[in-house]
Formats: structure tokens, C-alpha cells, sequence
């Protein structure tokens, strides 16, 4: 009885390309996520201390969730300050590393930005990663100079966004502030409460809030 040859592997050109996907993070689930990529990457490869990885910042800004074929695999963290955003922790494990996925959490991280009005995003690259970040049109800061932290030397970067047509500004729609982060073309949970309201409950908070007055 003749056996079948054995299947050859699938070229290159046929294999499946992976799904990379990028979102914010609303649950705490999404949050541990990213922790556990931070840990795997900052604290397991650069060896940086769990305070220096965690530390203090993380409840003060926005997280990106990097995702490939549905697992975390890469993060981001953005957090805001008067006339500028500060893009950091951007982290992607090393079984992902042959992705795009990097270039996806650098693009979703300044639109992000870009939507909520920042002119500029300010960052620290590490010294070998410079080029990475030119790319996205980012630049060594003017007259700065390496400086160094956890044992790794780094350099200023900035980047100058066009301004979004869409970006959320004063005087908007009242609606779009109270929306989920990074959901603002969405309706949001309250929002959506206004299907579900009924003359029932709208007098029972009247009534509360005669008590409250009183």
C-alpha cells in the first residue's frame, strides 16, 4: 500500500499573516496585560528594577494593548501634560518582534494624541532606537544631551503633529467628553442609558434630588 508523500511546509508567500490589532485599556484585565508585557520585556530584559517599571505613573495616563492573532504582545503608555502628550513604555515580546506590531502601537499611540488636540509628543528613545523613531518624524531634541537611567542611555526626542480636523476641542458636543477613551465616535454608556430611561425612575430621581436640596 503506497503512502501519500508528506505535505511540503506552506512558501513564504502562502503563510497566513498575522492580525495585529491596537486598543485602549478600559478593564482591569487589559491593564494586567500590559503589566505582564512590561514585566517580560523591561524587568526580565533590561533588568530594571519593579520600582523603576512600576512607578506611580499608571493610574495618570492612557495604556495601549498591542495584540497578535488576539494574544497581548506589546504595549504603550501616554500620559498628558500642558502643551504636550509623552509617549513611553512602548514594549513588544520578543516572539513578536518580527511583527509590525511596533509600528502600529507608535502610529495608534500619535493619532490618539493627535485627536486630543496635542500639538507636540515629547519622548525618550533609547540611544540605539533613534532611527525607530524617525520614521514617525520624531527628532533628537535641539542641544540635548544622552543621559542615562536604569543603566541605559537614552536621548530626547520630539515630534510636531498636523492638527486633527477631528480633534476634540472646547465648545464640542458635550456628549463626546463623558465617552470612553479613545471611543469618542461611539456612544457611551451614558448615552446609551437614555434608551433605557422611564418615567418611573426619572420620578424617583427628582424625588431624590429634592432630598439632596433640602
Amino acid at each position: 500500500m503506497r503512502s501519500s508523500p508528506p505535505e511540503l511546509p506552506p512558501r513564504r508567500d502562502e503563510r497566513k499573516k498575522p492580525v495585529l490589532s491596537v486598543r485602549c485599556v478600559k478593564t482591569l484585565e487589559d491593564l494586567m496585560k500590559v503589566f505582564a508585557v512590561r514585566s517580560a520585556t523591561y524587568m526580565a530584559e533590561q533588568l530594571c528594577l519593579y520600582s523603576e517599571e512600576f512607578d506611580g505613573n499608571d493610574f495618570c495616563g492612557t495604556h495601549l494593548l498591542g495584540l497578535v492573532d488576539g494574544e497581548a504582545a506589546g504595549c504603550a503608555r501616554i500620559r498628558y501634560f500642558g502643551e504636550f502628550a509623552k509617549l513611553e513604555r512602548v514594549a513588544v515580546l520578543p516572539k513578536y518582534r518580527n511583527t509590525r506590531l511596533a509600528y502600529r502601537l507608535a502610529r495608534t499611540a500619535l493619532n490618539h494624541c493627535r485627536r486630543k488636540g496635542f500639538p507636540r509628543v515629547y519622548g525618550h528613545s533609547r540611544a540605539d532606537l533613534v532611527r525607530f523613531w524617525n520614521v514617525f518624524g520624531f527628532r533628537v531634541v535641539e542641544d540635548s544631551e544622552p543621559f542615562s537611567f536604569a543603566n541605559v542611555e537614552y536621548r530626547e526626542i520630539v515630534v510636531d503633529l498636523e492638527p486633527d480636523a477631528e480633534a476634540i476641542r472646547w465648545g464640542g458636543d458635550p456628549m463626546i467628553a463623558i465617552r470612553q477613551e479613545g471611543h469618542w465616535d461611539e456612544q457611551g454608556p451614558l448615552e446609551l442609558s437614555n434608551l433605557h430611561a422611564s418615567d418611573e425612575v426619572a420620578a424617583q430621581i427628582r424625588q431624590n434630588s429634592r432630598m439632596l436640596r433640602a
